[in-house]
Order: structure tokens, then sequence, then C-alpha cells
């Protein structure tokens, strides 16, 4: 069985107000790639991964008019992907919702929210930590809440998959410099904050013995930026290790053990001030102990950097042109 995470740049742009798709010449949210475009790119890319689930990060928002459940379930009609049928979470209001498409004739997956507890609220709710050491407790909340989900394989193989997109806002507002610097440091430790509470769900789901996967884009990797040094670890850290136990992405493991080397990547961002492309690892599958026995198997669908992607001239092209981040995915004999 093969599952996915596989972050969409801007995949509400692609519809209208009646959750179709707008197969039309008008620009998508792609520097120079029309909507058209960007979602004949995006059909080529489900297709040749064609996997039985795919957890959509910044898929089409649910607002007073558009939904996100049938965006989905159009696009998939409209391409005719096995994986048909979408599922959500919480919904939030930042235009990039959290879900799930995947194939009904293989996999059955439930909307599963844990019960929340004072010190591990549920994700809807508010988590309570002292961000900037002063001794008062501040009030984190997610922007984009998890997305927990029961998962069941037609074999019989139970799972609790949680999708994930994790943020740190951009200092805007900022007076100056230095202004700009203090707004980016406590971004940054909201950030590390979000990362805590959902490392905090997964210790529960470990000593509980769950089957766990948890995948999408964390905004964040070993070396990324200069906060690390401030902070001592990233979010992807604190994600994978804990008290309970380690998760496991041989990625961020290899990202982990290689401070000078090569690191895999999984997003490719243009720097205009630099003239040059930013690569980065933001996008994660990790998993509990035993799902890394069943015969699992990672892939970062890299245009440039996986040997098969780069033979296939129309998907390679089709992966520069649908999104800023590529897809990551797993097989396991689940």
């Amino acid at each position: 069985m093969r599952l996915a995470t596989y972050n969409v740049e801007w995949f509400a742009n692609l519809f209208d107000d009646q959750n179709q798709l707008e197969m039309t010449g008008n620009w998508s949210a792609r520097y120079k790639v029309t909507k058209r475009e960007q979602a004949e790119a995006l059909g080529v890319v489900f297709g040749a991964m064609n996997a039985d689930a795919i957890l959509i990060v910044e898929a089409p928002d649910t607002n007073g008019k558009r939904k996100t459940v049938p965006a989905l379930e159009n696009f998939a009609a409209h391409f005719g992907m096995r994986a048909r049928e979408a599922i959500m979470g919480f919904m939030n209001d930042t235009q990039q919702e959290i879900a799930l498409l995947y194939d009904p004739d293989v996999i059955s997956a439930k909307h599963a929210p844990q019960a929340g507890t004072t010190d591990v609220p549920r994700f809807d709710g508010k988590f309570e930590i002292d961000l900037d050491i002063d001794a008062t407790r501040d009030q984190v909340m997610f922007s984009k809440p998890p997305l927990e989900l029961q998962v069941t394989t037609k074999s019989g193989t139970s799972l609790h998959l949680i999708g994930a997109h994790l943020k740190s806002k951009a200092p805007h507002g900022a007076r100056n410099e230095a202004h700009a610097m203090k707004l980016a440091i406590a971004n940054r430790r909201k950030q590390l904050a979000q990362a805590i509470w959902l490392r905090a769900r997964i210790d529960q789901h470990l000593l509980q013995g769950t089957s766990l996967m948890v995948m999408g884009d964390l905004n964040d990797g070993p070396g990324l930026d200069e906060f690390e040094d401030l902070f001592g670890r990233s979010s992807v850290e604190i994600v994978m290790k804990g008290q309970a136990g380690n998760l496991y992405d041989p990625h961020a493991d290899r990202a982990l053990n290689t401070r000078f080397g090569v690191a895999p990547t999984s997003a490719r961002f243009w720097i205009r001030p630099e003239k040059r492309y930013l690569q980065a690892l933001l996008d994660y599958i990790m998993v509990s102990p035993d799902l890394r026995t069943r015969g699992s198997v990672w892939r970062i669908w890299h245009p440039l950097d996986d040997p098969e992607c780069w033979a296939n001239a129309q998907l390679r092209d089709a992966l520069v042109a649908a999104s800023d981040h590529f897809p990551v995915t797993i097989d396991l004999d689940i």
C-alpha cells in the first residue's frame, strides 16, 4: 500500500465557488503557470504516484461558499483517480485546509480527534506553555489544526494518522530590523510550541501501543535557519524524538546526521533577491517502530534528484509546474 503527503501550492485557487476545477488560461498562484497548466500537471503527478491515500497539505478551503471535500472529489473524478473520496477534520480560516484523498476500495478513514486533557488538549483547543521563560503560561493555538484519522486497510490493519502543517508566521508589521527579529523569534517560539503539543499527542499514542503515522509539512528541518542555535532543536527533532519512543523518517534521520554533507530535499523556492533557488527538506512521513518493520520504502518525488522522475520528461515538467513542494510517499505491507 502506498501513502503520500503532498503540499499543493494554493490548490484553492484552481476551484470556483461551485467547487469545480477552473481549467482556464488565467494565471494560477504559480509563477507563469496557468490554472489549466497547474491542474493538468497535478493530474500527471497524482496519476504517476497512484497512491492509495494522499494527505493534501494546502487543500482547497472550506468557507461560506466553497467546500474542501467536494472540490477534492471533483478533482479526483476529473482525472479518474482511484483515491476518489476525501475527508477533512477541523476547518481553519487560512484558505489552506488539511485533507485526505483515499481509495475507499482499499482503506476506510474516519475523523478521530483525541479527547483533550488539561495538559494535552484537542488540536482545535488551546495549549498552555511558557513561551518566553517569564513564569507565565501562554496560550497557543494551531492556525491549521492537525488532521487526526483512524485508518483501516482492507487487510485489517488499523493505524492512527496525523496530518500536520506547522507554520511560523513572517514578521508582518515590523517597524525596523530589530523589531522584525523580535517578531520572528516570538513566532518561532509559537511554532516550536505547536511541535511540543503535537509530540505530546504522539507520546500518548506510543504509550498505548498505537500504530502511528505522522505526515505533512513541518516547515522546518535540521540546519534550516539561524534560530536552531537559539532554541537548540528544530520542530522536526521535537516531533520525532520523545520520552515514549521515537518515530522514524529516513530523510529526516539522514538530515539530522548530515551537517556538512548533502541532505534530501522536498521543496524548491525562488529567492528573488539572491536570484537563485533554495531547496529544503520540509515534508515528512514519520512512522512508529512497528510500521517501520512492515516493508517500509520511502521516496521523495523530486524532479531533479529522483532518477525515474528525471528520466520521465512529462512527469519531471509536471512536478515543477504543479507546486513548490514535491510529494513524499511510503510503501508499506499493510
